[in-house]
């Protein structure tokens, strides 16, 4: 898994422009399903077919990351920007970025600026001019902070982007490992959850599931100053109850959480008092679907450290195992 979770996370994905991430998905997952394709708004859709008058089985991790489009260029050759989902701009001041061509720099703030925002900061590519800085970047391109991941315990490894390339790695090796279920499932990767889960969206909407399952990281309530929940690294696959965007299906929350006590799998229950995921849109396409969320904990979210535990990864597989297979 660790591989897996590496790999993924080298495609750089800022919402809105996946498909360097999309490309590396369909060559994994393509084996272990039946077909593969992408709708309008870009989402990839791996579908394995059931039989007949099998319900509909909707998995879903979002392929975006959070990153910037370029604004604008100064005569000094500063590059300005505009935020693609929630930056933690006091994380990621001071960090190297990567642009879609390959172009680094360094995100910086104002010598002046006394907390890092969206106006007081630029992006630095070592020029001196607009003439220069436009050979290089241009309006509307994206750029993020560099992608890495690094092992720092025995188990625990951090880096970026996991949000939520871990949860792609999560349904790949979950397509990998069901031969058959009773379900026609579809393992969806999803576009622009980042600025208002808008692929699960239309993916839903067009295959209309009976049961959804967004993948997703979620917070962790163990580190100094986080908000109270109960969820903590190491505790296991954490079953959502709900969040502020959906409140999950009560039968289906319990019947996770009894597959997990039927098959040993550690497991937790989840209470996001500020955030959401794909579940949400998923829940309420058209006539609306039995939704529930498998979450992947994750200290430091939304920054260039997102710390997870591995065997809380493999927690949460073999729970979208069970499900996906039917039992």
């Amino acid at each position: 898994m660790y591989t897996l979770l590496r790999d993924l996370i080298k495609p750089l994905g800022v919402s809105g422009r996946e498909a360097p991430v999309r490309a590396a998905i369909e060559t994994m997952i393509a084996p272990f399903v039946d077909e593969v394709y992408t709708d309008a708004l870009g989402n990839l859709i791996a579908h394995k077919r059931g039989g007949e008058g099998a319900k509909k089985l909707m998995f879903a991790a979002h392929m975006d990351e959070i990153g910037f489009f370029v604004t604008d260029v100064d005569d000094a050759g500063r590059v300005f920007f505009s935020p693609a989902g929630g930056i933690r701009f006091e994380a990621a001041a001071y960090s190297e970025v990567i642009f879609e061509n390959g172009t680094r720099g360094l995100l910086v703030a104002n010598d002046d600026a006394k907390t890092p925002a969206a106006d007081n900061c630029y992006v630095d590519i070592g020029v001196s001019s607009r003439r220069e800085a436009e050979r290089r970047v241009k309006t509307g391109d994206t750029f993020a902070v560099v992608s890495s991941i690094r092992r720092i315990g025995a188990h625990t490894v951090a880096g970026r982007p996991i949000d939520d390339r871990v949860g792609c790695a999560v349904l790949i090796e979950t397509a990998k490992r069901v031969k058959s279920s009773k379900y026609d499932l579809y393992y969806t990767f999803t576009v622009q959850e980042e600025v208002g889960c808008r692929g699960s969206k239309t993916a839903a909407y067009a295959i209309m599931p009976d049961i959804a399952v967004a993948v997703d990281i979620t917070k962790t309530g163990d580190t100094p100053g986080a908000d109270r929940m109960a969820v903590k690294l190491g505790g296991g696959a954490a079953i959502k109850v709900k969040d502020t965007s959906a409140i999950c299906d009560p039968a289906l929350v319990g019947e996770m959480a009894e597959l997990c006590r039927k098959n040993g799998i550690k497991h937790q229950l989840e209470i996001l008092t500020r955030g959401g995921t794909d579940a949400s849109s998923m829940q309420s396409a058209g006539a609306g679907s039995r939704a529930g969320c498998i979450s992947i904990p994750t200290r430091y979210a939304h920054t260039p450290l997102e710390m997870i535990d591995m065997r809380d990864v493999e927690a949460c597989v073999a729970l979208a195992v069970a499900v996906a297979a039917g039992e």
